[in-house]
């Protein structure tokens, strides 16, 4: 408790907390790397705390300074100037449960998040903002395939990987006009926070340069309900001044992706995975 300690006398210093009754509580970190404590002011969830590598921290704080006049995404309130944590404002809800209708969440995001993401220069390399940058967004895609097909194996026949890797093929087609936009990274429902059926936040960011249809399909596919082509149509619909490519593309981004993710549930979440095999039945033939 001694480097939490001293993240509390920090933040008393600082006349965030005020004379409330202070309470730490460990959180259960899930698929984010490092510690997490929620900080209960007065026995009410106030701020999160989270220590991990400076990387990550820096990664974090700066995509969230950068993003603050989005209301979905929490508050930094205090960044360590080592980048050793991050405190930033709790929202309350729960994750992955009582979504509420898919239409419905995802109309959110693209409408207070994906549609506000802006460019980057050219000089930026695509890929993780803290991890391994790639020459090209096509690099990222071919490693995501390799990692998907390991994953996948023999839970899908030898002839739907191979059309996925021709799908990869044909979507290098679009790239070297592809823009580059400052992307969460992760926006599954795993980061997505509900309360009452309806999306109120968006945590935990991996920050990624890359397409801004990367973080739509990202989070369409993290779930397999309501995964399907009528609802998909009505929310590119409202991409329409956002993005320059047509029907054919978005349905062959989000096949890609539905085969990475499908990649991720077995290892991840394999209690999804009679869904997803289900929904791929289904999106199968849409592949050319």
């Amino acid at each position: 408790m001694e480097k939490t300690d001293k993240i509390i006398n920090v933040l008393e210093n600082e006349g965030l907390l005020g004379d409330a009754d202070i309470e730490l509580i460990r959180m259960n970190s899930g698929t984010t790397s490092g510690v997490l404590y929620t900080l209960l002011l007065d026995k009410t969830p106030a701020y999160v705390i989270k220590m991990d590598d400076p990387k990550i921290i820096s990664s974090t704080k700066d995509f969230l300074r950068a993003y603050k006049e989005i209301s979905i995404l929490p508050d930094v309130v205090y960044a360590d100037e080592n980048d050793k944590y991050l405190v930033y404002t709790y929202t309350l809800g729960e994750t992955h449960n009582n979504r509420g209708s898919k239409l419905e969440w995802m109309t959110i995001l693209t409408r207070e998040l994906f549609t506000k993401y802006y460019k980057v220069n050219d000089d930026i390399s695509w890929g993780r903002v803290n991890g391994k940058h790639r020459n090209t967004w096509s690099d990222f895609n071919n490693i995501s395939f390799q990692l998907a097909r390991e994953s996948i194996g023999n839970h899908l026949p030898f002839d739907d990987h191979k059309r996925v890797e021709g799908l990869v093929e044909k979507l290098r087609e679009y790239h070297h006009e592809e823009e580059k936009y400052y992307l969460h990274g992760d926006t599954g429902v795993h980061n997505f926070v509900y309360s009452s059926n309806n999306l109120i936040g968006v945590i935990d960011p991996s920050p990624l340069i890359g397409p801004k249809i990367y973080d739509f399909t990202y989070a369409f596919c993290s779930s397999p309900d309501s995964l399907d082509i009528e609802t998909l149509l009505p929310l590119f619909a409202l991409w329409k001044g956002n993005t320059p490519f047509a029907e054919e593309r978005l349905i062959d981004e989000v096949i890609f992706q539905l085969y990475t993710r499908i990649g991720v549930c077995i290892k991840v979440h394999p209690q999804d995975l009679r869904s997803y095999m289900k929904v791929w039945s289904e999106w199968r033939e849409y592949i050319n």
